[in-house]
């Protein structure tokens, strides 16, 4: 099943006017941690922005005080509705594919869902998960999969596709700053996840986009994920201002799938491999 949910109305103005962008990935909370920072410059700026996320996060853990009343599914719906406010975010795309099992999903039929969206939204440029799927996740792993297929599947008429790349201690780092702003009551972390891990591995990034003045609603739209970002999240306890030197800047590496490069380049900074 398929939902979609307009945000805000399609007239927008600015130097992107005209652009659209597609982000695709599985969890409600991905598109904020990926790359929240250029989702809201780029719609600020005047740019479409269409997010898919593949699952509605069913599988995921309640924080610690998180009413149960409402299934969960429901509610990271709700989250990821208020998550893409926050950005600008103009349209979001929700599929049901069972969260935790995307692996486990038609490869073909999942691809021709990919290849359906892209058709519908007409990008300029496609963001997506890496080959590491930011920490080796393999719903992450899958939708990288199988949105990379779908991009070369459409030759000659592809969008430049581009790959969320994190620094390689850049989640050690902000997990450092926040616990030296938390109580030291709290026990941080990143969902559990080894910190050194998001990040290893990534391929190296191709462009970085100057995101500085938009760190703030990237914290605002994690935070909208309430089920997911507790008071041991990091994220919780970062002001924009501490957090700028480690979220001022989003990494991509450019899909060997694309021969061209796309408005993104023109609002980033292109790096030597």
């Amino acid at each position: 099943m398929t939902e979609e949910l307009t945000i805000r109305p399609s007239t927008m103005d600015g130097p992107l006017a005209g652009r659209r962008l597609l982000a695709v990935f599985a969890h409600p909370d991905d598109e904020s941690l990926a790359c929240g920072g250029l989702l809201a410059r780029c719609a600020a700026e005047g740019a479409r922005v269409t997010l898919l996320c593949a699952t509605r996060g069913e599988a995921g853990e309640r924080v610690p005080g998180c009413s149960d009343d409402i299934g969960l599914a429901t509610v990271r719906r709700g989250e990821l509705n208020d998550a893409a406010e926050r950005l600008g975010i103009h349209e979001v795309i929700l599929l049901d594919h069972p969260d935790g099992e995307l692996p486990g999903e038609n490869y073909a039929v999942f691809r021709q869902e990919m290849l359906l969206a892209i058709r519908y939204v007409r990008p300029h440029a496609v963001i997506t998960f890496g080959p590491d799927g930011l920490y080796w996740h393999p719903d992450h792993i899958y939708v990288h999969e199988r949105v990379t297929e779908a991009v070369r599947q459409l030759t000659p008429e592809q969008p430049p596709l581009y790959y969320v790349v994190f620094p390689e201690d850049l989640m050690r780092k902000v997990l450092d700053l926040a616990k030296a702003h938390a109580p030291a009551t709290e026990d941080l972390s990143l969902w559990d996840i080894d910190a050194e891990a998001l990040g290893a591995y990534a391929p190296p990034p191709t462009l970085a986009v100057d995101v500085s003045a938009y760190v703030g609603r990237k914290l605002e739209a994690l935070r909208a994920h309430r089920s997911q970002i507790g008071s041991r999240s990091p994220f919780s306890w970062l002001t924009p201002e501490a957090a700028l030197p480690l979220l001022g800047h989003e990494y991509f590496a450019r899909s060997a799938a694309s021969d061209t490069g796309s408005f993104l380049e023109e609002i980033g900074v292109t790096l030597t491999r």
